[in-house]
């Protein structure tokens, strides 16, 4: 099914929207060249005009490890620390001299070519739910010191702020502003946001925020994997329908003055989304697993994240701009407090080591690859030294984050971590500044000024680009 968060609302009235600052254009979003080894830093790339990565993506799909993997033991592994920090697993060479990955990366290793590794990511936040806002959202939450529930006070994540733009640069209602198959430009897949934790909690960081719930992304909560998945079966009675939507939109019209308030706005737009997703067959048949070879589907891996990666290609055949594939939070998700190395060999890294090698050759083999961006991140990485139950804990001083695609340095490491893998050796990334590289390389200004119901400006991004893997 698809989930609409109506309840958590952030208001805004048409007349603010009227005093909003003119946003950057969103040219990507009209929205490789592979290195061998190569070590990227902030002087690597300094020859290069700043405004030519500018837009190089028209399209963006982010995979989110739900429950951070740990960076020692899949990209930055340490051979040559001690047993208690290197772990159980081996290193092995990749197709890119100098690189080396998890031996239980054996596909992935073979595609290093395409990946420009970001060794040096680092915030401080411990705690799983301010630290994936500060990932999904690129700014530290604001009670970084709590373990928050979703507020309207939030930074909006990124699938929200491709939303907006897209609205404010056509200036059409996201309701108005459909793909070509009928789809809003944000899509979330898998989405963990709406699964409710032993805490009560619905998760911060994958939500609009201060924008206001219509700029949510579209969430489709429901398992790709499994045999009856079809969360937008077209309605049969479509005219029927049709008739009741044209009597509320003409008992709608006697309320004019009441449809300016945000709140009536936004279910309005919710409606009509809802209406256009239910009777669109172009919606029904970019779901539509089912239509991709058994082959294809094996590929990738009937797995929750391995199909999620194929329906991500399948969307943005569909036009869609961002899709966020999430990592399903179930039992085999990446929090590895304990049996850390028997469930990244069994159940995480397989999984994970399929699915992403087959959405990578896919979006090659279908021309997708040198505009669509993606980039692959967790929450924080794990702790250098593994605890008594054969586990790593929350590490938020350093982890690896990868970048892919839309023109991007293939085959190339930029920063690094020490020689524990615990803390930044040189050209340390904040989460403000891959915001900015992300923003930056869509086409999105990082320093587009966005406002809040209050009319309180907020620059969407204080970060600067990482120029050094910009090209």
């Amino acid at each position: 099914m698809f989930t609409s968060r109506s309840d958590i609302r952030t208001p805004h009235t048409s007349s603010s929207r009227r005093d909003w600052l003119k946003i950057g254009a969103l040219s990507g979003l009209g929205l490789a060249h592979p290195g061998l080894g190569k070590v990227l830093g902030e002087s690597s790339r300094q020859d290069q005009p700043r405004d030519a990565s500018f837009g190089r993506a028209k399209r963006c799909i982010v995979l989110f490890m739900f429950g951070a993997p740990a960076h020692q033991d899949t990209w930055d592994m340490k051979p040559q620390a001690p047993a208690e920090i290197r772990g159980e697993f081996s290193q092995i060479d990749s197709a890119t001299p100098g690189i080396n990955v998890c031996e239980h990366l054996p596909m992935l290793s073979q595609r290093t070519q395409h990946l420009c590794q970001l060794r040096s990511v680092t915030h401080p936040d411990n705690t799983h739910t301010v630290a994936m806002h500060t990932m999904l959202t690129g700014i530290r939450h604001k009670r970084p010191a709590t373990n928050p529930q979703n507020a309207p006070d939030d930074t909006p994540c990124y699938g929200s702020v491709v939303n907006y733009i897209a609205e404010q640069s056509r200036q059409v209602s996201i309701a108005g502003l459909p793909s070509a198959a009928g789809l809003p430009p944000a899509i979330s897949l898998n989405a963990p946001a709406n699964q409710v934790s032993a805490n009560n909690h619905i998760f911060p960081g994958f939500f609009a925020g201060y924008l206001g719930t219509r700029y949510d992304p579209l969430f489709v909560s429901d398992s790709p994997h499994k045999p009856d998945f079809a969360p937008f079966t077209r309605l049969e009675a479509v005219d029927r329908v049709r008739d009741r939507r044209t009597l509320l939109q003409q008992m709608e019209s006697q309320f004019v003055q009441e449809q300016q308030r945000s709140c009536v706005f936004d279910v309005r737009t919710q409606y009509d989304q809802a209406f256009d997703l239910l009777t669109s067959n172009a919606v029904t048949n970019a779901f539509d697993l089912s239509a991709e070879s058994n082959e294809v589907r094996d590929t990738y891996g009937r797995t929750p994240f391995g199909q999620g990666c194929l329906l991500a290609r399948r969307l943005l055949e569909a036009d869609v701009k961002l899709v966020t594939v999430n990592w399903e939070r179930d039992d085999a998700y990446w929090d590895t407090h304990a049996n850390n190395f028997k469930d990244l060999k069994g159940k995480l890294l397989p999984n994970l080591d399929r699915g992403f090698s087959a959405l990578i050759d896919d979006l090659q083999s279908r021309g997708l690859w040198d505009d669509t961006l993606i980039v692959w991140l967790g929450e924080f990485g794990r702790t250098p030294k593994i605890n008594a139950n054969a586990g790593r804990d929350h590490w938020a001083p350093v982890n690896t984050v990868i970048l892919a695609g839309a023109g991007l340095p293939g085959g190339t490491l930029y920063g690094a971590s020490d020689k524990e893998a615990a803390y930044p050796l040189r050209d340390p990334v904040t989460p403000t500044d891959l915001s900015a590289t992300i923003y930056h390389h869509l086409g999105i200004n990082p320093r587009t000024e966005l406002h809040d119901n209050e009319g309180r400006p907020y620059v969407l991004t204080p970060g600067e680009p990482v120029w050094g893997v910009l090209s």
